[in-house]
C-alpha cells in the first residue's frame, strides 16, 4: 500500500513538472513576443522620425533655400540632420533586438521543446518499466503460493491415504508420488519468486535512486537553462539600447552645438543686407516764413505746366471708362486728368461748417493741357512692348530700377555673376570643340572638321551676346556704385514701369490716337479694340507704385469735394501733399493709398519737405 502510494506520487511529480515546464517554456514565448513588438515599435518610431525630418527639410529651388543662410535656421537644418541619424540607432536597437534575442530565443524555444519532450519520454518509459517488472513480481508471488497450497493439500491427501487400512498400497503409493510433484512445484516456483524479488528490489533501487533522479536532475538542469537565458537575454535588451547611447548623444551633442551656434547678431545683419534700401535719410525742414508771399516751385515731376482755355475734354465715362492710359491706376488718372483749373472758393468767413461753400464745379478739361498731359507720358521712355503684357506679379525692368539702391545693386552684381558663369561655359564647349576640330584635321577619318564650324560660330555669338549683356549689366552696376551719374528720380520711376525701349512700341500696342491740335481722342474702331473692363483694369496695374508724397498739410476749414478730381476734407484733418499748387488755387493731397485728390490751397495749411522742395 504504501509502494502504491509512493509510486502514485511520484507520478504526479511528473505532472507537475510537466505543467512547469510547459509555463517556462509559454513565458519564453511571451518574452519573445513582447521583443518583437518592441522591435515593430523601434522601427515604426525611426519611421516617424525620418518622414519628421524629411517633411520639414527645405525644398530644392524654392523659397525655403534662401532661409537657410541664417544661423538659426542652419542650426534647424542641422537639428533635422541628426534627427535622421537619431531615428537610424532606432533602427540598429530593432535589427540587434531582432538578431540577439528574438531570433535566437526562436531556436532556443524550438530546442527546449524537443528537450523537454524527451526528458518526460524517458520518465514515462521508466515508469511503465518499473510497473512491468512489480507485475511479474505480482504474478510470480501468486504463482508461489498458488503451487504451496496445492502441496499442502497434496500432502494432507498423501497421509490420509497411508492412514486408511482400506485404501491399497497402489493408491497409496500414488497419492505420495503426487504430494511430492507439488512440494517440488511449490519449490521451483518459491525459487522462482525469490529470483523476480531479487530482479524487481533491484530495478527498483535503480529506479528510484538512479533513473528517476536523473530525469529530474535532466529536467531541472533544462529549466535552469531557461531561466538563465532568459535572464541574459533581459541583459541584452538593456544592452542594445545601452550600446547606441553614445551615438544617440552624439546626436543630441550635435544639436546643442548647432543650436549654441546661432548667432543674432549675424541674422541681424544678414537681414539688414538683404532689405538695406541705400536711401538717404531726409534732411531737415526749412522754415517757411509766411509773412511774406510764398514762392512754390514747380513740380518737374507734374504732368502739366500750363492751363489753357479751349473746349473741354470728353469725360472718362461710359464706355470708355476701362480705356484709360495704361501706366496708372484709374482713380489716380482721374484725379490728375481732372485736377481744377478754375479759381478755387475763397476761405470761409467762419470756420464752422454751416459757412464753407462748396465752391464752383470743377471746370472740364481744355484740350490744351490734357494733349499736354497725354504728350509728357509718349515722349518719355518706356520698357513695355505692350501694355497687355504688364501683369500683376510679372518681372520688373530689366536694369532692377524698380528696387531701392542696395537692393539694385544686388541684384545687378548677381545677375553679372550669372552672365559670367554663362560665358565660362560657353567657352568651355567652345575650347572642347576646338580641340575636336584639332583632332579631326589630324585625323581626317576620325571626322569631318567642318561639322564643328556652324556650332564654333554659334558658340561665338553667343559669348559676344553675353559680353554684351555684362557690359550693359555692368554700366548700370557702375552707375548705382556711383562710378557713373545718377538718374533723376522721374526717369528711374518710368524705367520701373516701362520694359521697351522705343515709344513706337507702346503707341502701336496701346492703339491711341492724338488729334491734330494734340488734344487725345478715340475712334470707334479703336473703341472696340481697347476696351477692356474696368475690374481688369484696376487688377491689372493694382501693385502701380504710387506718387510719393513731398509734405503734408492741416486742414483749415472743411471742404466738401463732391466733384469729379476734388476730395473732402475735415477741419483740423492732417494729410499728405503729393503735388503742390502751381498758381492754379489747387493743391493735390492723399489720406490714404485710394483717397486723393484736389482741394483748393487756401483752405490747407501746407509743410513742405526740404528735400522735396528741391527735387
Amino acid at each position: 500500500t504504501s509502494r502504491n502510494y509512493f509510486f502514485d506520487s511520484l507520478q504526479d511529480q511528473f505532472d507537475n513538472l510537466e505543467k512547469h515546464t510547459q509555463w517556462g517554456i509559454d513565458v519564453l514565448e511571451k518574452y519573445i513576443k513582447f521583443v518583437k513588438e518592441r522591435t515593430e515599435i523601434e522601427l515604426s518610431y525611426a519611421k516617424q522620425l525620418r518622414n519628421l525630418s524629411k517633411k520639414y527639410q527645405p525644398k530644392k529651388n524654392s523659397k525655403e533655400e534662401e532661409e537657410y543662410r541664417y544661423t538659426s535656421t542652419r542650426a534647424f537644418l542641422a537639428t533635422l540632420n541628426e534627427m535622421n541619424d537619431y531615428a537610424g540607432q532606432h533602427e540598429v536597437i530593432s535589427e540587434n533586438m531582432t538578431s540577439l534575442i528574438t531570433g535566437e530565443l526562436t531556436r532556443y524555444v524550438q530546442e527546449l521543446k524537443q528537450e523537454r519532450k524527451s526528458h518526460f519520454h524517458d520518465g514515462r518509459k521508466a515508469q511503465q518499466h518499473i510497473e512491468t517488472c512489480w507485475k511479474q513480481l505480482e504474478a510470480s508471488k501468486r504463482r508461489f503460493e498458488r503451487d504451496c497450497k496445492e502441496a499442502d493439500r497434496a500432502q494432507q491427501y498423501f497421509e490420509k491415504m497411508d492412514a486408511d487400512i482400506n485404501v491399497t498400497k497402489a493408491d497409496v503409493e500414488k497419492a505420495r508420488q503426487q504430494a511430492q510433484l507439488r512440494h517440488q512445484m511449490a519449490e521451483d516456483s518459491k525459487a522462482e519468486y525469490s529470483s523476480t524479488l531479487q530482479k524487481f528490489n533491484s530495478e527498483q533501487h535503480d529506479h528510484y535512486y538512479t533513473h528517476i533522479p536523473n530525469i529530474f536532475q535532466k529536467i531541472q538542469e533544462m529549466e535552469e537553462r531557461r531561466i538563465v537565458r532568459i535572464g541574459e537575454s533581459m541583459k541584452t535588451f538593456a544592452e542594445v539600447d545601452r550600446q547606441v547611447i553614445p551615438i544617440i548623444g552624439k546626436c543630441l551633442d550635435e544639436i546643442t552645438k548647432a543650436a549654441e551656434s546661432i548667432d543674432h547678431k549675424n541674422d541681424s545683419q544678414l537681414v539688414i543686407e538683404a532689405f538695406k534700401s541705400g536711401f538717404e535719410p531726409p534732411g531737415d525742414i526749412d522754415f517757411e516764413d509766411y509773412t511774406q508771399p510764398m514762392k512754390r516751385t514747380v513740380s518737374e515731376s507734374s504732368l502739366s505746366n500750363s492751363r489753357g482755355d479751349g473746349k473741354s475734354e470728353p469725360k472718362f465715362g461710359g464706355k470708355s471708362k476701362g480705356k484709360l492710359w495704361p501706366f496708372i491706376k484709374k482713380n489716380k488718372l482721374m484725379s490728375l486728368l481732372t485736377s481744377p483749373h478754375q479759381p478755387p472758393p475763397p476761405p470761409p468767413a467762419s470756420a464752422s461748417p454751416s459757412a464753407v461753400p462748396n465752391g464752383p464745379q470743377s471746370p472740364k478739361q481744355q484740350k490744351e493741357p490734357l494733349s499736354h498731359r497725354f504728350n509728357e507720358f509718349m515722349t518719355s521712355k518706356p520698357k513695355i512692348h505692350c501694355f497687355r503684357s504688364l501683369k500683376r506679379g510679372g518681372a520688373g525692368p530689366e536694369d532692377f530700377s524698380n528696387l531701392p539702391p542696395e537692393q539694385r545693386r544686388k541684384k545687378l552684381q548677381q545677375k553679372v555673376d550669372e552672365l559670367n558663369k554663362d560665358i565660362q561655359k560657353e567657352m568651355d564647349q567652345r575650347d572642347a570643340l576646338t580641340k575636336m576640330k584639332d583632332v579631326y584635321i589630324k585625323n581626317p577619318q576620325m571626322g569631318d572638321a567642318a561639322s564643328v564650324d556652324h556650332r564654333l560660330a554659334e558658340l561665338a555669338q553667343n559669348i559676344e551676346k553675353l559680353r554684351l549683356e555684362v557690359q550693359k549689366f555692368e554700366g548700370w552696376l557702375a552707375e548705382v556704385e556711383g562710378r557713373l551719374p545718377m538718374r533723376t528720380e522721374q526717369a528711374r520711376r518710368q524705367s520701373g514701369l516701362y520694359e521697351a525701349q522705343n515709344t513706337s512700341a507702346v503707341n502701336s500696342c496701346a492703339q491711341d490716337r492724338e488729334s491734330p491740335d494734340g488734344s487725345y481722342t478715340e475712334e470707334q474702331s479703336q473703341e472696340t479694340e481697347m476696351k477692356v473692363p474696368a475690374t481688369d483694369f484696376d487688377d491689372e496695374f493694382d501693385d502701380e507704385e504710387p506718387l510719393p508724397t513731398i509734405g503734408t498739410c492741416k486742414a483749415l476749414y472743411t471742404f466738401e469735394g463732391q466733384n469729379e478730381g476734388t476730395i473732402s476734407v475735415a477741419e483740423g484733418e492732417m494729410l499728405y501733399v503729393i503735388e503742390e499748387d502751381k498758381g492754379d488755387g489747387w493743391t493735390r493731397i492723399r489720406r490714404n493709398e485710394d483717397e486723393e485728390g484736389y482741394v483748393p490751397t487756401s483752405y490747407v495749411e501746407v509743410y513742405l519737405d526740404k528735400n522735396a522742395k528741391g527735387a
